[in-house]
């Protein structure tokens, strides 16, 4: 994808704004990285994960490619930070389903990466690779709108394919030091305090 396109799903992606606290969807998932930091962290994150020029281990290479767009298009790099695809958070999906020894988890990939192109093809009369950066988040915000009740089967994928993005980034590299700019335990020379008035220790 050239830049003008990458920056076109970023301005895209700045538009969608919840109308009630006009918080960006990059800022709303950013809300969830605590719980995500919290969780218990099994196997291999992105930043050690096969490299994408490599071979998927689960998914077909189309299959790859879309994932890794779609990772992309949930948390674009911006200013602040690389994005999903910098974090290898589609190599991350995909070695994480390829050690899972549930069909369930698998099947629910491969269907609702056809459900997508479905969408696109329904909404658009093309594949999602195949959209324009505009029509890619037209899809997303359609399969996003209730994420909070999935109801259809594209949702249900959505609110999976959401939740496993914000994983893979938050427990990469990327995702913990330059998007969250933790620095881990660090010394500090001096604590700066508010100095408390006298009256106010006794």
């Amino acid at each position: 994808m050239s830049d003008e396109d990458s920056r076109e799903i970023l301005s895209a992606d700045e538009t969608l704004k919840n109308s009630e606290t006009g918080v960006s969807r990059r800022e709303m998932i950013k809300l969830t990285a605590g719980a995500v930091m919290a969780a218990p962290l099994v196997g291999l994150g992105p930043g050690t994960a096969a490299p994408q020029a490599k071979a998927p281990l689960f998914f077909t290479r189309e299959e790859f490619a879309l994932v890794d767009e779609l990772t992309e298009s949930i948390i674009p790099t911006d200013d602040h930070s690389p994005g999903a695809r910098a974090a290898q958070v589609a190599a991350y999906i995909d070695q994480r389903l390829a050690e899972s020894l549930e069909a369930e988890p698998k099947e629910l990939w491969r269907a609702g990466l056809k459900l997508i192109d479905s969408l696109s093809q329904e909404m658009h009369g093309h594949p999602f690779m195949q959209a324009t950066p505009a029509e890619r988040v037209a899809v997303l915000t359609r399969i996003a709108q209730n994420e909070t009740k999935p109801q259809k089967p594209e949702e249900v994928f959505f609110k999976e394919l959401k939740a496993r993005t914000v994983r893979g980034y938050y427990t990469s590299k990327i995702g913990i030091h330059t998007e969250l700019e933790y620095k881990g335990n660090t010394y500090l020379k001096e604590f700066a305090g508010e100095e408390v008035p006298p009256a106010s220790r006794q």
